[in-house]
């Protein structure tokens, strides 16, 4: 009898598990998308601000002795 019901507890709690992570699972959807925007954006910031770095140290390079 202890072991049935060990084996019972067992089964609830996985199906409890597999109902919270069902329910979870639009919201790990919606994190993934924002994540990626994130991330998109943060890249092209970081583009923008390599090239700027670029132009600069070119500039300083072409017109230093110019000065």
């Amino acid at each position: 009898m202890k072991e049935f019901l060990i084996g019972l507890i067992f089964l609830i709690g996985v199906a409890v598990l597999t109902g919270i992570g069902f329910l979870i699972l639009p919201l790990f959807l919606l994190l993934a998308f924002f994540l990626r925007i994130i991330l998109a954006v943060l890249l092209v910031i970081l583009g923008i601000w390599l090239l700027g770095k670029f132009i600069v140290f070119v500039w300083e390079a072409l017109f230093k002795g110019k000065a």
